[in-house]
């Protein structure tokens, strides 16, 4: 599973990305501290964003993939 980020007028940006075989891991500028990723089941994972202000006004998009 993949979580990504849209700012207004600008492209997508990798947050994180996490499976079941590995840690999740964070792109550049983004961290646990902030986006917290929680695997509530096998297919089912949700991502937390913590002490919200206006920087992180976008459109966040997840992109699952199927191994």
């Amino acid at each position: 599973m993949f979580w990504y980020q849209q700012p207004p007028k600008n492209g997508l940006k990798l947050i994180v990305g996490t499976s079941t075989w590995t840690h999740n891991f964070y792109e550049d500028g983004y961290s646990e501290a902030k986006f917290e990723v929680n695997r509530k089941s096998s297919n089912y994972i949700l991502m937390t964003i913590k002490n919200v202000t206006s920087n992180d006004e976008a459109t966040y998009f997840c992109a699952a993939n199927d191994h």
